[in-house]
């Protein structure tokens, strides 16, 4: 027996990090909704890594933040560490990442849920999708109540179906001992879903007392603590007084490699224990240890889970070995050798939906209304799950108040490259987001994701009156101490050409632009402060955006130009093909396809596999014999 347990604009299904900013977006742009999860105390729970950000992930926590979002606002008040990734590279792969406080973290977004108007977070179990006409019209519960809603948003992570395994012993759990969730795949898989297997992993966690410092490299955090929201813009005033906790760097050895040689029998990982596909780029330390025998030792970090608690992480461990053999690798490196364990490694198989199935704006090609975003999708990482959210959030209500959808193309951010990669070229692993997929990516910086997607965010209807002036005074601010730049003029005197040969720099022979002079590769805004007597008192992002502006810019052009023949592609809709078997010349692959794909634009086309530059050319030749019909 079920009964009508209410109604609401949207339902969300899960309340990790896609879930939290699916359903903040959907409530803070007034739709009623309705936040499921099993187990409230779950709510923003990070299962693996207690942090923040990392090499491109950082870049999408910055847009995701422009656009409105909460984690990196979340993340800056309950952040233990931080560090800027990559410095010593070019401003396109720089990346922050934050240490986090699990628990603090997931009590601020939980008090952030609570407070939020229009949102309703219950425990309670979704077992079923209500469909009719191919339309979705809410969800059933396990305890027998019928929520009904327009939309619904599956962010279900690694719960669905998941197995945990450890050595021998494998049995139905989630992460960390929470339930899993048994009959929702079974009902999607019902519904037509292609559903897949994949696997994840998490390392030990060990006493911090059980550890000997003395035989690790500290890792400090940085002495200047840059924040991931645009909202904590006066973090940057001056440094921000808070204590930050270590981490430590140690590696394996040969005795730890022998551990885990003499143990393959016994991992689940070769001995057909585990069906699920990994991440590649996450790989358990008995894969490395295989996939990389030339290696002589592989990193190994420590990091703290909080400032309250004595447990710590084991970065770089990640293993479903037997849990004597965990003990017995840990112990053979000698910052270990009296190591306590506080919990097993394990790995956690979980079902997944082919997110081929889904459209650009993340809904179901087969069911209305119905929503996927997070590992559902097929990706890995709370910062993608955390991105997909958002972007699902607000296309579920743009949906429902019949305004057009959201879609982040590939030339404005980390995200559109994220979403598109998905739903054009599916995945056959866990999907980890990497800067070397996106092709424009020192348009796509992290230092400017607020200039690129705020004023979306602003149309959209998320961004608040406070961060939206936040923004226009730090844009203005940019673009006036660019405009002055370019009028300031420096001429060849003799004390000037000093202190620039001084830097290896060579002599002006004629007057120059300040801004001209900063291109010069010896050169930069700093370092040429002393040309600039009455410079403006500016903040420090303020002021790295204008040196990166300014001594880039010859770069940022030629990939502007490259965005634009993109957006030529981009721009060719393709709503007038019903049905590509009406296309003569074309393959039958790529027929089949375009067919089932139904790509929204020949970009989009351009990248589905299966699809090569000649079935292009025959669907761009299509396209401009049916335009001169029309004009006739």
């Amino acid at each position: 027996m079920t009964y009508h347990a209410g109604n609401y604009d949207v339902i969300v299904v899960g309340a990790g990090h896609a879930g939290c900013e699916a359903a903040l977006a959907s409530a803070r742009l007034g739709l009623k909704t309705l936040m499921c999860t099993m187990n409230i105390e779950s709510v923003a729970f990070m299962p693996c890594n207690p942090n923040i950000g990392g090499t491109s992930k950082g870049h999408l926590v910055r847009e995701l933040d422009a656009l409105g979002g909460e984690m990196g606002v979340n993340i800056d008040k309950t952040l233990i560490q931080s560090r800027m990734l990559n410095t010593s590279k070019g401003p396109a792969v720089h990346s922050l990442r934050a240490q986090a406080d699990k628990v603090q973290y997931q009590k601020e977004m939980r008090r952030v849920v609570e407070n939020t108007e229009n949102l309703y977070l219950r425990q309670i179990e979704v077992t079923d999708i209500l469909v009719e006409d191919g339309k979705v019209q809410g969800v059933t519960t396990r305890n027998g109540g019928n929520f009904h809603a327009p939309a619904v948003i599956l962010c279900t992570g690694t719960y669905l179906a998941s197995k945990v395994i450890i050595g021998e012993a494998n049995y139905e759990s989630g992460p960390n001992g929470l339930a899993t969730a048994k009959v929702l795949p079974q009902n999607l898989a019902k519904l037509g879903f292609q559903m897949h297997r994949f696997k994840t992993g998490t390392p030990v966690r060990v006493h911090r007392r059980s550890v000997d410092f003395s035989l690790m490299e500290e890792q400090k955090g940085d002495d200047r603590i840059i924040p991931f929201s645009f909202l904590h813009a006066d973090y940057l005033e001056a440094p921000v007084d808070r204590e930050q906790i270590s981490c430590y760097l140690t590696y394996t050895n040969a005795d730890t490699h022998e551990v885990i040689a003499k143990n393959r029998d016994r991992s689940p990982m070769f001995n057909g224990s585990i069906e699920g596909v990994g991440a590649r780029y996450c790989p358990s330390i008995e894969d490395k240890i295989y996939r990389f025998p030339d290696k002589d030792r592989h990193q190994i970090f420590i990091e703290p889970e909080g400032k309250d608690t004595q447990e710590m992480y084991v970065q770089g461990m990640s293993s479903s070995l037997p849990e004597e053999v965990q003990i017995e690798m840990l112990k053979t490196i000698p910052a270990f050798r009296n190591i306590e364990i506080t919990r097993t490694g394990y790995a956690i198989e979980y079902e997944m939906v082919d997110p081929l199935q889904l459209k650009p704006t993340l809904e179901f090609r087969a069911i209305k209304g119905l929503y996927g975003a997070g590992q559902i999708n097929g990706t890995s990482g709370y910062e993608e799950a955390a991105a997909q959210g958002i972007v699902a959030g607000i296309n579920a209500a743009m949906k429902i108040q019949g305004k057009d959808p959201l879609i982040i193309d590939r030339s404005q951010g980390y995200i559109g490259v994220l979403i598109d990669d998905l739903v054009t070229k599916g995945t056959n692993e866990p999907y980890r987001m990497m800067t070397s997929r996106a092709e424009y990516r020192l348009l796509l910086r992290q230092d400017n994701a607020d200039l690129r997607l705020t004023e979306i965010g602003r149309q959209v209807g998320l961004v608040s009156d406070e961060r939206y002036a936040i923004f226009l005074d730090r844009k203005e601010k940019i673009e006036a101490e660019l405009e002055r730049l370019q009028n300031l003029q420096i001429t060849g005197k003799k004390e000037v050409n000093d202190a620039l040969m001084a830097l290896g720099s060579t002599e002006l022979k004629k007057p120059i632009s300040l801004y001209e002079l900063i291109k010069r590769p010896e050169l930069d805004y700093f370092q040429v402060a002393f040309l600039d007597p009455d410079r403006p008192k500016l903040r420090l992002d303020i002021q790295e955006e204008v040196n990166i502006m300014s001594k880039y810019e010859g770069y940022i052009k030629k990939q502007f130009e490259a965005v634009s023949q993109f957006m030529k592609y981009e721009s060719r809709k393709l709503d007038e093909i019903a049905d590509y078997n009406d296309i003569k010349g074309l393959r039958i692959e790529a027929v089949q396809k375009l067919n089932k794909m139904k790509p929204l634009n020949l970009g989009q086309a351009s990248r589905i596999s299966g699809v090569n530059p000649a079935d292009i050319t025959v669907i761009q030749i299509y396209l401009e014999r049916n335009k001169k019909r029309k004009d006739v």
